[in-house]
């Protein structure tokens, strides 16, 4: 009797509906939607919990996919079988490659070969040493591996994949890691990505040998793979830059990017990931070759990361992880023998990195700390080190023991890199002692340095108009350090930016092309102005970020730190918050600031543009209720007065007699001075005004501020004796006062600058180190140097 075998049915696209009686789970397309879904909610939520231990996302995403698969959820057939069905693999896979290639593009585009050309002897003898020492120790744990359990696999694929494997380092986590430790414009940092980058393209050519090694063919059928990939990468050099080039030069600044570029390149993209996949290569080898190839000035590479990062980044990436995490179980690691075979191989992949890189460095006299440091950075894995086995997994070089074994040495050495690193180095923030730390001073003729902090483009005209109010007579220079406060995200692009902010020194100083379109606003107010303006960036994580804004306030010698208040007004005239994170930004640096610090609520002062000098025509009100935060107000107020387009309006509210004797000795002497000598010197006749007030009660407070009439600034303390206006606040760091102005009840035009007065007792000692000389010059940025250089002349001072 013939025997008939019954093909199974294939899997539609959709379904007909639960309704109808049909199964969603049973369709591809429902199926993968719900795996996206779960992927995404899964890994986001371990990175969430990860986040007080500040590791990089990667390690959650491996984590989430180890958790999806056999070693965890995946031990319920009813799970795997509804969730993670066989039938369902090819979809995810391809859906997860596809992603890949187009992130693998984007890591091309971050990668600039210029800047591996102009790397030092230093950082090159680094990378060599950190791949070769791993390489070395790679095959001898393949000669191990094989005599225990990989037994039968070709030996010369089998060496190689574990030689790359154990040698790799993770450019885009290490950037990642030292911006959250803010090392990235340290002298260390500089080397370290100098090196991982060398590292990252040596791994990629020995990962694309091991592939074509990996093949079933002869010996001469892995050259010819070879022969072809050189083939390929030498015509995307001669044919394919030059299109890409020609593109990029008719993408102009400031104009959108022609859609059809943005769909060519993409397509090129797909199409070089067929042709190394034809080669016998891998696709992802021609995705990062064009993103390689992609000019790197002008914006048509940002506009590239820009369309594709998110949806790459946030959905479809981390299906690569979870398709990874299916084939990993953990429980194939069972005995003593396949434990002490993972300690085996942690032990090689952290001695050969670790030790490879301190010899190196120890030679090209970096000390010792940096250098131990250096090496714990460098072992650091990543996304291509899961790549690396999962080719060596598809190609049958590596078991499913040994898969199991090298994805947990991946994630411990990288998980260990925040923690030891935090440890064993903490490079001091150094700056010189300074005088004038506030805007009152006995000196008023010298030169007044601001630090201007601002999130983004709607921050700018009223700030930019608040300089031009400051700038006082010629006689009493103005320096403004208007600094771009960016969060460090997971994002490709946060990467990018900081490549371009870490090539111009401390603290993220951006000059030329790399100025981003918010710092030209102040370039241009620079030009037309008497006004020194200092363009800088600080990208970094919000809970951290604080560091920098006072870092570079001591190290720049500012009087004054000028921050945007953390809700913007809406159309209504009501107040929305940006996040709480930044509201959390704005007290810290109140808690630590080496200055005086205004807090500016925004109300849109001079429009949406900045105003020209001659144009200028504000009324300042100046609330004087007395205290060392109100005399403060009242130094910042004389000056705004001898601006000629600006009328001073300072009211004072009369100290109640309970209050303290030798405050209130200040309070008339700062009183009888501005009285005496503002109106007679500088300011113009009937443009300063003085009244003076017995109302303490709340009700008369606020009939008198209303009395005042219309007026485009309020300039008020932050802790003025006085009652406070409203009933209840969330933002303390406004004042009883500045709670009040800033209320929509009171005004939806009026812009409030709330000033807190330096604290020599406040706690600056646990940020900066004040040391008697310094070598940073504190107005320019620091001189282009090499980094080993730069190591071996300051590093012994840390």
């Amino acid at each position: 009797m013939a025997t008939t075998s019954a093909c199974p049915t294939p899997s539609t696209v959709t379904s007909n509906g639960s309704w109808d009686g049909d199964n969603p789970l049973h369709h591809a397309l429902p199926l993968i939607i719900l795996q996206i879904c779960l992927v995404v909610v899964v890994t986001r939520a371990l990175a969430f919990v990860l986040r007080p231990l500040r590791q990089p996302r990667v390690i959650a995403e491996i984590i989430g996919g180890i958790l999806l698969g056999p070693s965890a959820l995946g031990r319920s057939t009813r799970f795997t079988e509804n969730v993670f069905p066989k039938h369902s693999m090819t979809v995810l896979d391809t859906v997860a490659n596809i992603g890949l290639i187009f992130f693998l593009f984007l890591v091309g585009l971050e990668l600039d070969i210029r800047a591996i050309r102009r790397t030092g002897k230093g950082a090159l003898a680094i990378a060599l040493a950190g791949i070769s020492l791993p390489f070395v120790l790679g095959v001898g744990t393949s000669v191990v591996l094989r005599s225990t359990i990989v037994k039968g696999t070709r030996q010369g694929p089998f060496l190689v994949f574990m030689g790359v494997a154990l040698s790799i380092t993770a450019f885009p986590v290490l950037a990642r890691i030292l911006a959250e430790l803010k090392l990235l414009t340290t002298d260390l940092g500089r080397m370290a990505m100098s090196a991982a980058a060398v590292n990252d393209v040596a791994a990629w050519i020995l990962l694309a040998l091991a592939i074509a090694l990996s093949g079933n063919g002869s010996p001469i059928v892995s050259l010819w793979v070879l022969l072809t990939g050189i083939a390929f990468v030498t015509c995307v050099a001669v044919f394919l830059r030059p299109v890409l080039a020609w593109m990029a030069r008719r993408s102009p600044e400031g104009e959108p990017v022609k859609e059809s570029y943005i769909c060519a390149t993409l397509t090129l993209v797909l199409a070089a990931g067929f042709t190394t996949d034809a080669i016998g290569i891998h696709a992802l080898f021609g995705a990062f070759v064009v993103g390689i190839a992609v000019p790197k000035d002008g914006p048509f590479a940002g506009v590239l990361i820009e369309k594709v990062e998110d949806l790459v980044s946030g959905l479809f990436l981390p299906l690569y992880f979870v398709s990874s995490g299916l084939k990993t179980n953990v429980a194939t690691i069972k005995g003593g023998r396949s434990w002490g075979l993972l300690v085996l191989v942690i032990t090689n992949a952290c001695l050969g990195k670790i030790v490879g890189t301190i010899i190196a460095s120890v030679v090209v006299k970096v000390p010792i700390r940096e250098a131990v440091t250096l090496g714990f950075l460098m072992n650091t894995k990543g996304l291509v080190e899961l790549i690396v086995l999962n080719i060596g997994k598809d190609r049958k070089v590596l078991n499913d023991e040994t898969f199991a074994i090298m994805v947990l040495m991946a994630l411990f050495t990288t998980f260990i890199t925040t923690p030891i690193v935090m440890g064993i180095y903490k490079p001091a923030r150094r700056a010189a002692p300074y005088k004038h730390r506030t805007v009152e001073r006995s000196d008023m003729d010298s030169e007044l340095r601001v630090l201007a902090c601002f999130h983004g483009s709607r921050n700018i005209p009223t700030m930019v108009n608040v300089i031009e109010s400051s700038r006082g007579t010629r006689r009493r220079r103005l320096t403004v350090y208007a600094m771009h406060l960016m969060e460090l995200s997971e994002r490709s692009s946060a990467i990018s930016m900081v490549h371009k902010a870490r090539r111009n020194g401390l603290p993220f100083w951006n000059k030329g092309g790399n100025a981003d379109q918010m710092v030209v606003a102040f370039e241009a107010y620079r030009q037309l102005s008497a006004v020194t303006v200092r363009p800088m960036t600080a990208i970094s994580d919000l809970d951290t970020i604080h560091e920098d804004i006072v870092t570079s306030a001591q190290q720049k010698r500012a009087a004054l730190i000028l921050l945007p208040f953390h809700k913007l007004q809406q159309i209504d005239g009501t107040f929305e918050s940006i996040g709480h994170a930044y509201h959390l930004v704005n007290q810290r640096v109140l808690r630590h600031a080496p200055c005086s610090v205004a807090i500016l609520v925004d109300r849109g002062l001079g429009g949406t543009t900045k105003i020209t000098s001659n144009e200028v025509s504000y009324t300042v009100a100046v609330l004087f209720f007395g205290g060392p935060d109100d005399r403060e107000v009242l130094a910042y107020g004389t000056r705004m007065a001898e601006h000629p387009g600006v009328s001073l309006m300072v009211l004072r509210f009369l100290p109640a007699a309970t209050v303290d004797q030798d405050e209130l000795a200040k309070d008339e002497a700062c009183i009888s001075n501005f009285r005496a000598n503002l109106p007679s010197s500088s300011a113009p006749d009937g443009s300063v005004k003085y009244e003076e007030t017995s109302s303490s009660d709340k009700a008369g407070i606020i009939a008198a501020i209303k009395n005042l009439g219309r007026c485009n600034i309020f300039i008020v303390g932050r802790s003025p004796p006085a009652v406070a206006l409203v009933e209840k606040s969330d933002c303390p760091e406004l004042g009883p006062v500045g709670s009040y102005l800033a209320a929509s009840e009171f005004s939806t035009t009026a812009s409030v600058v709330v000033i807190q007065r330096y604290d020599p007792k406040g706690d600056t000692s646990t940020l900066v180190e004040e040391v008697a000389v310094v070598h940073d010059v504190p107005d320019t940025p620091l001189a282009f140097a090499t980094p080993e250089s730069s190591l071996h002349d300051k590093g012994k001072g840390r």
